[in-house]
């Protein structure tokens, strides 16, 4: 049996997400102490800012034990978590796990990075020993579901941050980044975001300014870049072919002159500038310069708008491919069922063989003929093997079973 332990962004606030969370570097005792659970059979967790889900084989549709575990796992009260949790069964824990990883259940619609951190939790269960046939092949399943909403459809190729849109513009006027260098002012989640944005579109080089260097150094580590302090901007501002500015400060950080100055240094080469900040962080009048493509929240915003629509329309076709794919999985799962029942039957039947061969070859042994010993053994097999569903049978009909027996008349192709 499939279940889905989880709560996310829509269901807990963040003080109750972190509580919940699963460090990486105990991770591996938390898959192992959830395996001993007398209920699974196999488990795999995602533990991200935004979500904590645990994914299991169990022998019990229930998630009781599983949400005593978790909250004795993390020195908690059960029910003082319990309204904050979600709970999947069968088809519908296939159906979540898909759309997880395509990303439409997300906090921004159709974003790219949780496929690679529900990747990072399947190999993390693996390396514990925690995945079986099952889950395993579930993970692997969902990757494969999601690789096909990601190239048949435009779920993630439209903007829908206005750093996104920003580097999508950068990429229309420069085209290829690799050898552009992109000036990024401040150290916020929107800059954080566009520099992730641009190593992510192979930006040639980064330079980080904040009034603190060490974030500053944090976000320019992520690529090929440095950092420096806002004052020095002037010394490093015609190296820039990319601007990105989002301060909280009440002044504008560049000028027209400073700009001026700039662009004479780089003779004229363009300069594309995103002032990200309100209030603003470039003065409008930079607009107005030649060789200088100027950009504000309110300039974006609109491609932002655009670009949700758009993952909006990508997402409804997302879900009928998922639909389809859930249906696959099912039917392979009545597969692994169907197996399992044959192997159990033709176990049974050999056990049955074994002791009616064995009595056979004693009666020999005791010099009784042969005749008589292959026609006992031939009568003593198919009583045996016919007892349990010939019972079965006679209480079917008594009951009026008639499904039964025309599923045994399908099984066993008897003529009518």
């Amino acid at each position: 049996m499939l279940l889905t332990l989880g709560l996310n962004h829509n269901t807990a606030p963040i003080d109750i997400r972190e509580k919940l969370a699963f460090s990486p570097d105990r991770l591996s005792h938390s898959l192992q102490s959830l395996n001993k659970l007398a209920s699974i059979e196999e488990a795999a967790i995602l533990s991200t800012c935004n979500r904590t889900e645990i994914y299991c084989d169990t022998t019990t549709q229930q998630a009781d034990e599983l949400i005593t575990w978790l909250a004795a796992h993390h020195q908690l009260d059960e029910n003082n978590i319990r309204n904050y949790l979600y709970s999947h069964t069968e088809h519908h824990s296939i159906k979540h796990m898909s759309r997880v990883a395509c990303g439409l259940d997300s906090m921004v619609l159709g974003e790219p990075q949780i496929l690679g951190q529900m990747k990072t939790a399947y190999q993390q269960a693996a390396e514990a020993g925690t995945l079986g046939k099952y889950l395993g092949r579930l993970f692997q399943h969902t990757f494969q579901v999601a690789k096909k909403v990601r190239t048949d459809t435009a779920i993630g190729s439209s903007p829908v941050s206005v750093a996104f849109a920003g580097v999508k513009l950068a990429q229309q006027i420069f085209g290829d980044l690799q050898d552009q260098t992109a000036l990024l002012i401040g150290a916020g989640e929107t800059i954080e975001l566009s520099a992730q944005h641009l190593k992510e579109q192979g930006i040639g080089r980064l330079i980080v300014a904040n009034r603190t260097l060490e974030k500053a150094h944090t976000i320019a580590s992520q690529g090929n870049g440095y950092a420096i302090e806002i004052k020095d901007i002037p010394e490093h501002l015609s190296e820039a072919d990319i601007i990105i500015s989002s301060t909280a400060s009440s002044l504008p950080i560049l000028g027209k002159g400073s700009v001026e100055t700039a662009i004479a240094k780089r003779k004229h080469k363009p300069m594309f500038m995103m002032d990200l900040a309100v209030p603003h962080d470039i003065e409008k009048e930079v607009g107005s310069l030649s060789d200088v493509y100027l950009y504000c929240v309110d300039d974006l915003k609109n491609i932002v708008d655009v670009g949700l629509q758009s993952r909006r329309e990508a997402a409804e076709q997302a879900e009928d491919i998922i639909d389809i794919q859930v249906s696959h999985f099912q039917t392979w799962i009545r597969a692994q069922d169907a197996s399992k029942t044959i192997y159990q039957l033709r176990t049974q039947s050999d056990k049955t063989r074994e002791e009616v061969l064995q009595k056979a070859i004693n009666s020999l042994n005791n010099g009784q003929p042969a005749e008589h010993v292959l026609e006992r053994l031939a009568s003593d097999l198919t009583n045996k093997i016919l007892h349990a569903p010939s019972s079965t049978l006679k209480q079917a009909a008594s009951e009026g079973n008639n499904e039964l027996l025309s599923a045994a008349q399908q099984l066993f192709n008897l003529k009518k």
